[in-house]
């Protein structure tokens, strides 16, 4: 009977003009798109130069200003006044006024990110010019040089070592963690408007009047997209082998033990909102309430220990922020099944439970 049931949403999905095209398309978006924009890198922060003193040493410190990959240029001003009139503008982010040996930044914090950011990346490159090439004073004892010898000093012995991702990559950090969005549309979204759809146009209730199980009724909706959501994955593993060279450092399997595992709980979590909404529009109201919640509190994009305590509290029931957690440590890492054994529990556990609600929420007629 299940056979049936499934080659019949193989058939239904196929006849459809738009999720063939979408199932095909959303991976190659996501893969192409994505981990170009999906960066907390801060670049282009326009930066201009209120040089007061006009020394070989402040000169060159605008040099390297200039020379930076994260900044932009533009250019030296009489005073900090005209400066100013250009932050105000938004033609410029950063002032850096050198005056008698002292250097002040002065950052647009609109964007709090950028300004902070920026104003950071400004502070090295003046403190690494400091104690590179400030010039020493002739006396032995006094406090400038004691100063600059002891930062010289501890750069010297100072060693920085990346572990993991040595190229400090932005795109490995994030392609992993795309995998989630794939999983919820293809397990949460797509589902639950299959069968919402099916409500509003009244078949449903052709299936109820017959001897199909509950089970099988719902078996036979998720199997279909939980293949897709595999073979779209796949895809998203080859795209990252292709255009940026990332290949997992983990077992692949468990990469797909793991998408398996969020597909458990997005698909159940799925037909809950279908057993309770009426309307196409009504489901999909909820489901985004609720998607973009379990998103932006998984660490996707931010880090959790980042977020208020109340807020990190929410993460020990989210599914979300357990898969990218295990995920990023199998892809990224190159862990195995004993380093996200708990990881593994929580998403077996949260899926479970929300499997048992989504049968027992959904009515049926015999």
């Amino acid at each position: 009977m299940i056979r049936y049931l499934i080659q019949k949403e193989f058939l239904q999905i196929r006849r459809n003009a738009f999720l063939p095209r979408l199932i095909l398309l959303f991976p190659v978006v996501i893969m192409c798109v994505m981990p170009w924009v999906m960066q907390m890198e801060v670049k282009n922060i326009v930066v201009e130069v209120v040089d007061i003193d006009h020394t070989v040493a402040s000169q060159r410190l605008v040099q390297q200003i200039a020379a930076s990959r994260y900044f932009i240029f533009g250019g030296q001003k009489a005073t900090y006044a005209e400066a100013m009139k250009d932050v105000e503008k938004g033609r410029a982010d950063v002032i850096l006024e050198i005056r008698e040996g002292k250097y002040l930044i002065a950052a647009n914090a609109v964007n709090g990110t950028k300004g902070s950011i920026g104003s950071a990346y400004l502070t090295q490159i003046v403190t690494a010019s400091q104690t590179t090439h400030n010039p020493q004073p002739t006396s032995l004892n006094s406090q400038p040089y004691t100063l600059n010898s002891h930062l010289s000093t501890l750069n010297s012995q100072l060693s920085t070592l990346t572990l993991y991702n040595k190229g400090q990559n932005y795109k490995l950090y994030m392609i992993p963690a795309l995998f989630a969005i794939v999983m919820m549309l293809m397990t949460g979204f797509l589902p639950t408007l299959n069968i919402v759809g099916e409500k509003e146009a009244g078949t449903i209730e052709q299936i109820n009047v017959t001897p199909v199980s509950k089970w099988s009724f719902i078996l036979a909706k998720l199997i279909p997209y939980w293949l897709i959501a595999l073979f779209v994955i796949t895809v998203c593993l080859l795209l990252s082998w292709l255009i940026y060279g990332l290949t997992p450092a983990g077992p692949l399997w468990l990469i797909y033990v793991l998408a398996m595992l969020l597909a458990l709980f997005f698909s159940a979590f799925g037909l809950i909102v279908s057993n309770y909404s009426d309307t196409m529009q009504q489901a999909m109201f909820v489901m985004w309430f609720f998607v973009v919640s379990i998103m932006l509190l998984s660490g996707l994009f931010t880090p959790t220990r980042s977020m208020p305590d109340w807020a990190y509290m929410t993460t020990y029931i989210n599914p979300m922020h357990y898969f990218i957690d295990a995920i990023r440590t199998v892809f990224i890492r190159g862990g195995g099944l004993q380093h996200v054994a708990h990881q593994v529990i929580a998403l077996l556990a949260i899926g479970t439970l929300m499997a048992v609600w989504a049968v027992h929420s959904y009515k049926k007629n015999s």
